[in-house]
């Protein structure tokens, strides 16, 4: 489910607006209890904004409303939880360039990256299905670091194959990438013709 897999750009949002990592991890779990309870997903309107966009605002809103409440209070009581690993999810926060960015801004650039994330470990579950995932390791590094870092030719020995079939496998791997990366986008917005717009926005957030 989308809170399931977007819940640390929330978090992070949470954070960066002066809470405590006990208390972002209580209001990060209320927000999503509320969102739930609500049915407030079903009920955005996707004309009005796509939902990286709509979960920022009602975040927002709901952290205004929620500033005298004790959520640690509420937590149990039959709702339904997040996996939150508050070990992992102050590790990641603590790479996050907080003293640079807003609270906006934070969010955006953390949901591109768990976005991105997501991607990646869809590519790394095929691969593993089909007994290939030495292959997969050796091509991801050449699309998410530097081409240049390790030459074809390096990657064709250590997987005991030509430099001309890396390049194929690249090639095959990156269109894979863009197929899966626009399938997880068209999930978090209300048009496909929102996607293409959102992909920018994205590369853009990461960018700043």
């Amino acid at each position: 489910m989308l809170c399931q897999a977007y819940w640390y750009p929330i978090y992070a949002f949470v954070r960066h607006r002066g809470f405590s990592p006990e208390q972002a991890e209580d209001r990060t779990q209320d927000f999503f209890a509320y969102v739930l309870e609500r049915d407030l997903i079903a009920r955005a309107d996707p004309s009005r904004g796509r939902f990286r966009a709509f979960l920022r605002t009602v975040c927002a809103r709901h952290l205004m409303g929620d500033c005298d409440r004790q959520s640690a209070a509420k937590r149990g009581g039959g709702r339904q939880r997040l996996a939150i690993d508050p070990l992992d999810a102050e590790r990641r926060y603590a790479l996050e360039p907080a003293h640079e960015m807003t609270a906006d801004r934070i969010f955006d650039r953390t949901w591109a990256l768990t976005l991105l994330s997501r991607v990646v470990e869809r590519l790394r579950s095929e691969y593993d299905d089909s007994g290939r995932s030495a292959r997969f390791e050796e091509l991801i590094a050449v699309l998410t670091r530097d081409p240049e870092s390790t030459p074809y030719a390096e990657i064709a020995r250590r997987l005991g194959t030509s430099e001309g079939n890396v390049r194929v496998a690249v090639h095959r791997l990156r269109r894979r990438y863009g197929v899966l990366l626009h399938e997880e986008i068209a999930a978090t917005v209300g048009d496909s013709t929102q996607v293409d717009d959102e992909i920018q926005a994205l590369f853009a957030a990461l960018e700043a």
